[in-house]
């Protein structure tokens, strides 16, 4: 099997903590830059599958940083360089804790709670009478907060406000934002002929400022439609040809794994593994409209990103 990062330590210079992800590792470097290192780990309803999958991480990496220089003039962004494929170097922001959520088709979790009766997602009412990956007649945010540990929960714009998670004035700033950051990915996806259906983002604050944080447009954060056949098959009521992580979602449900307790995650056999790194390796050649170089793993991937860091550094 291809080599993958599940796991680092690293010892950058000026490093004084690191924090571990569900997917990535964030190294804190003199409290004033981030090293963000996107490992090969993969995750699902909240819970770190059991091993990685090659090339994931470097994958995540490349679009991320692609996408935050296509709307760097839309909000300032985090990132100062990317000296390795699965690494980003980026300014240290205060974050706010919470994750902007906008979804442009009824689908996914949204759909599941519709589908169960709800009326209103985190404060947001929808409409009667919608079908399953069917189109709001305008995105709708639906935050969560950001769990330091376990899962992140819905909250409306109001309780945000409310329990000071963000002022008033700066939610403002960020939901507007959020609005213009999707429509541009929209716009770049209808070129790579996808629909951008839903994705998130994160912010946060430097120097007073708001500055996009994180990933963005990756397909853990966003879900992608092929555009070709999508209506054909919404009148049908047949499943949309996706580009986003919901096919490894699909594969652990239909195994009966959907991360609650006593239930087991489904055996990761090689074939399973190399299955889904080839996905990601189609979902970012059509998202990116590039071929993907897959990096060089004859070196140690741990030497590589320590050497590649330090001297960036």
């Amino acid at each position: 099997m291809s080599k993958a990062l599940v796991k680092t330590d690293f010892n950058f210079k000026g490093q004084k903590s690191v924090y571990h992800g569900k997917v990535r590792d964030v190294y804190n470097i003199n409290d004033e830059k981030l090293v963000m290192v996107a490992t090969d780990r993969i995750s699902a309803f909240d819970v770190v599958l059991p091993k990685g999958i090659p090339f994931k991480g470097q994958i995540l990496n490349q679009i991320a940083a692609k996408f935050l220089d296509e709307t760097k003039d839309i909000v300032p962004n985090w990132k100062l360089s990317t000296p390795d494929p699965m690494v980003t170097i980026g300014v240290k922001c205060e974050p706010f804790p919470v994750e902007m959520i906008i979804r442009g088709y009824l689908t996914g979790s949204s759909w599941r709670t519709y589908k169960a009766g709800a009326r209103e997602i985190c404060g947001v009412k929808i409409p009667e009478g919608m079908k399953e990956h069917q189109k709001f007649p305008k995105p709708i945010i639906t935050p969560t907060t950001k769990a330091a540990e376990g899962h992140d929960e819905d909250i409306s714009k109001e309780e945000i406000i409310k329990r000071g998670l963000i002022s008033a004035e700066d939610y403002a700033q960020i939901e507007e934002i959020t609005y213009k950051l999707f429509e541009r990915g929209t716009e770049i996806a209808a070129k790579r002929g996808l629909i951008l259906v839903d994705t998130k983002y994160e912010f946060g604050k430097k120097d007073g400022k708001i500055i996009l944080i994180d990933e963005i447009h990756t397909p853990d954060s966003s879900r992608y439609f092929y555009k070709e056949g999508y209506e054909e098959r919404f009148q049908k009521g047949e499943a949309q040809k996706q580009l986003s992580k919901e096919f490894v979602r699909e594969w652990l449900m239909s195994n009966g794994f959907q991360g609650k307790e006593g239930q087991k995650v489904p055996e990761m056999t090689e074939e399973i593994v190399n299955g889904i790194s080839e996905r990601y390796i189609e979902l970012y050649e059509n998202i990116t409209g590039e071929k993907f170089q897959k990096a060089d793993l004859s070196q140690d991937l741990a030497q590589r990103i320590q050497q590649n860091v330090n001297k960036a550094l």
